[in-house]
């Protein structure tokens, strides 16, 4: 996969990011691999927190575990108290929700045909089924 701007890979921004945002309890963490999708970017990062505040916590988790490895987002867009806030690293998009946001959006379904990256505890991403 392509590098963003800093020199890391896409998988491991996607895994970095999930990681940071599952260490502070986000809800349902999920990398969706939708490079065989659309042209535009490699994976989504989909998580959500369950308050406002929460959500604010998760974006400064993930920019500070990835700009660990080098890398920061080209744009950002959203605010915690909006319930979306959207981390554009090119290669990867973080998408933080307030629950309720998650449920409306509702991205997973939006894009079912990406398979999801199943990720575990050390960073170690491989790819997996929807089933």
């Amino acid at each position: 996969m392509p590098a963003s701007q800093g020199g890391a890979g896409s998988r491991e921004i996607a895994v970095t990011a999930a990681r940071a945002a599952a260490d502070k309890q986000a809800v349902d963490v999920t990398i969706l691999d939708v490079s065989g999708l659309i042209v535009i970017t490699d994976y989504f990062v989909i998580c959500s927190g369950s308050s406002d505040r929460q959500v604010k916590t998760l974006v400064e988790e993930v920019e500070q575990a990835v700009r660990e490895i080098g890398e920061r987002p080209v744009r950002r867009e959203g605010e915690a108290d909006t319930g979306w806030v959207l981390l554009d690293y090119i290669d990867v998009v973080v998408h933080v929700f307030a629950q309720e946001e998650r449920e409306y959006y509702d991205l997973e379904r939006l894009w079912r045909d990406a398979p999801r990256l199943a990720w575990n505890g050390s960073g170690h991403a491989v790819a997996a089924s929807l089933d």
